[in-house]
């Protein structure tokens, strides 16, 4: 049964009533971030229950030493972790001599906790009895900072009930944290300094092997009914990697107790010196007090939601979801500094470790492209741009290949690959394909092509020069075929001829040679710069066109399809609907060896290639194709129900398409796949804003222009959305009689709706019925 404890709301995810069952997806669903550093939502006092403690720092990881029982050449040398940071969060709270723990409390009601989207905060509520007799409420406000985003706060009160209280406040930074992935247990921070002056306190440690050095700091201000008492620290406990600091207060029954605790970390990225700097932060942040730091946090988020927020009218569950989908793309990264990207569970657990995925390009530029100013989907192709000369040694080192081909990796925080399964990390190459396909949407989308003759066009002769000589020829079928490989599906490992890695193999050579011939004719010194840098000649080129013009792409004429590879008619192709439910997940419920020799897909994969070439495909070979593999796809990958929604958007099956919307946007609210505790899918969620704009809304861009095809569910009433197209803000309002389009600024648009031209002037609503 999926869970279904978050209350159904607007704005907003909600938990009522403590089950200690759920702490750890709680804190998960309910983790905060700002793009620089994020983390779970662990309570601040001690919790003695499962909990899985997680605070993480934006760029800052460790190159864990691969861990295999069988090394094989090739292996990458480490498996970036990305690091549970030193905790800043923590307030052991001791009541009449008791300490506070909601696990060992006689009773804990009114429990509540509220991650509010809108405004970008955190808040958990709660009575409790403790063994002493003395009863409490407690309230806890927390957030990080958007406008100084080295900065966290958290506004922790406490009521006595039913006497006066004695309340000691022990808040603590403790660097000595680990991961609860790390692979040989070993210990990732070495403490370096432990500092205290007045209400202030630092711990400044550093990686080992990376020696990023990051400052953790603290201020403390006690309150009496919102009245700064002005106390001093009654000691400070300190060891190696860890400082506490003790402040008493006598509290009167039905009185508010409350700690302010500002913290947060400067890091060696932005500061020569982060202590000064951690220094400077606590200032600017008391500066502002928390009052101000939470209306700017309000005002923040409201400037954020006004740009990428889409409304739903008339199902709350599916606005919540889209909603919770956005808010957290938006925690995970703003597209400030070019030196990031979007990990897989962004800053809300560890795994899958590593910063950058084929999924950045394949699903998260769009939503930051339409959603942001160009230059934040800029920073991502640049972020591909700075690593092309590790890409090209991943080639070299692993395939020995060489004249420049790059491989990128299937996940890396440097450009270094640390992805260490095998069949993952040598043969799921369609990544590299993924990256040219970003290139190529970015200036259809946006319209500045200067990206390309700047840098784009060396990674895109690196990526085709990778394609030709990852193709080889067969006699048999006098084509180029590409071997041992697997696709998206990655049910299917080193397998032959996957279709959608040969189609874009050949794209990426046809797509780089028309970009060649393009900057030839109307960027010639950056043609000449190039071609003279990666030493490219003509035979060269004749050499790559002979490859893609003579692929192979396997097919079954009798059924009508193209073949995710050589042999999947070869598999007892039993659909899904037929498959015992007990048997799933089947990757939690079978062997590997069972999922290799099963029909079943993780993900889409023929589809994946009708999702980027829609324009190559008839609307009859989608349908056939979507009808045939959605048959027997499980969706058991995050990434897997965005695609089928647009897809049967596209095809008019518009319950399939809202029924995968809801899987897509709810996946994490409603834990599918059973796993939310491990963290949150942030990549996947940028498919769920997909699954609305260019599912339901039908947007495309085609010929230098926007087109919609505007469909709506029929659960929902209407919805909204906003797209920034070149500098244009265009409103989408879908309702189930009409369309209508708004711009803001001072200049028209020309958009197509269902094949029709329509201007849209400043100011001018337009409705298309």
């Amino acid at each position: 049964m999926n869970q279904d404890y978050i209350k159904p709301d607007n704005w907003s995810i909600i938990e009522e009533g403590f089950d200690a069952e759920s702490v750890k997806s709680s804190e998960s669903l309910f983790s905060i971030g700002n793009g620089a550093m994020g983390q779970r939502a662990n309570f601040e006092e001690s919790y003695t229950g499962k909990t899985f403690q997680g605070s993480y720092i934006a760029g800052i990881y460790y190159p864990d030493k691969t861990k295999v029982g069988w090394w094989k050449n090739g292996y990458p040398e480490y498996f970036a972790k990305v690091l549970n940071a030193p905790n800043w969060i923590g307030i052991d709270i001791e009541i009449n001599g008791e300490n506070l723990d909601m696990n060992a409390c006689t009773e804990v009601t009114d429990f509540r906790r509220e991650l509010n989207m809108k405004e970008g905060w955190y808040n958990r509520s709660f009575k409790a009895k403790l063994k002493n007799g003395t009863e409490i409420a407690v309230n806890v406000t927390r957030f990080l900072s958007i406008t100084l985003d080295e900065v966290g706060i958290i506004n922790y009160e406490i009521t006595p009930l039913n006497k006066d209280a004695k309340i000691v406040y022990k808040p603590y930074i403790d660097a000595g944290v680990t991961n609860e992935d790390a692979n040989w247990d070993e210990k990732f921070w070495e403490p370096l300094e432990v500092k205290h002056i007045g209400n202030e306190a630092f711990v400044t440690a550093q990686t080992f092997k990376t020696h990023f050095k990051v400052t953790t700091f603290m201020h403390n201000s006690v309150l009496e009914n919102d009245r700064n008492l002005n106390l001093s620290p009654t000691n400070f406990d300190t060891s190696a990697d860890k400082i506490q600091s003790s402040y008493a207060v006598i509290v009167a029954q039905g009185k508010k107790s409350s700690i302010q605790k500002i913290g947060g970390y400067t890091v060696s990225l932005n500061h020569a010196n982060t202590l000064t700097a951690a220094e400077k932060v606590i200032q600017s942040a008391l500066a502002k007090g928390y009052d101000q730091l939470l209306q700017d946090q309000i005002d923040a988020w409201a400037k954020i939601w006004e740009m990428s927020d889409i409304t739903i009218d008339g199902d709350v569950k599916a606005q919540q979801g889209i909603r919770f989908n956005i808010f957290q793309l938006n925690q995970t990264y703003l597209g400030k500094d070019s030196r990031l990207n979007i990990g897989p569970k962004g800053f809300t657990g560890e795994k899958y470790g590593g910063s950058t995925y084929w999924d950045t390009e394949a699903y998260c530029i769009p939503f930051y492209m339409a959603t942001k100013d160009q230059e934040v989907a800029r920073n991502l192709l640049t972020y591909r741009y700075n690593q092309l000369d590790k890409a090209i040694e991943n080639a070299e080192k692993n395939l020995g290949f060489k004249d420049g081909a790059a491989l990128y990796p299937m996940v890396t925080m440097n450009g270094e690959e640390c992805h260490n399964e095998w069949e993952i990390t040598h043969e799921e190459i369609h990544r590299n394909g993924a990256i040219a396909f970003a290139i190529f949407n970015y200036h259809r989308f946006t319209g500045d092509y200067s990206y390309i003759p700047e840098k784009g066009l060396e990674v895109l002769i690196g990526i085709a020069r990778f394609w030709h000589q990852r193709a080889n020829f067969s006699k048999d079928k006098n084509q180029y075929v590409i071997l041992g490989v697997t696709g998206p599906n990655e049910y299917e490992n080193n397998i032959n001829n996957n279709f959608y890695t040969n189609y874009i193999a050949k794209w990426c050579i046809d797509y780089t040679y028309e970009q060649i011939k393009k900057v030839s004719l109307e960027f010639p010194s950056d043609h000449k710069r190039i071609i003279e840098k990666v030493k490219l000649a003509e035979a060269e080129l004749q050499e790559w066109k002979k490859v893609a013009d003579n692929m192979y792409f396997p097919k079954s004429e009798e059924l009508g399809v193209y073949l995710q590879q050589d042999g999947f008619l070869d598999k007892d192709l039993v659909p899904v609907k037929d498959l015992d439910p007990s048997q799933r997940p089947i990757n939690q419920k079978w062997s590997w060896d069972r999922v290799l020799r099963s029909p079943y897909i993780k993900q889409a994969d023929v589809l994946q290639c009708f999702y980027f070439f829609e324009e190559h495909f008839s609307k009859e070979e989608l349908k056939r194709n979507f009808e045939f593999y959605e048959s027997f796809t499980v969706h058991e990958s995050s990434l897997s129900p965005c695609v089928h929604s647009i897809q049967a958007a596209a095809l008019d099956k518009m319950d399939m398409a809202y029924t995968f919307y809801l899987r897509t946007s709810r996946l994490d609210l409603d834990d599918y796949n059973k796993e939310v505790e491990e963290g949150c899918h942030i990549t996947s969620m940028a498919g769920t804003w997909m699954s609305i704009v260019e599912g339901f809304g039908g947007m495309r861009v085609k010929n230098n222009a926007l087109h919609f095809s505007p469909k709506i569910p029929k659960e929902w009433k209407a919805y909204s959305f906003k797209i920034n197209f070149r500098g244009q803000i265009l409103k989408v309002d879908i309702n189930h009689s009409e369309t209508a389009f708004s711009v803001d600024g001072t200049e028209e648009l020309t958009i197509v709706v269902n094949n029709n031209a329509v201007v849209v002037s400043p100011y001018n609503t337009v409705t298309v019925k």
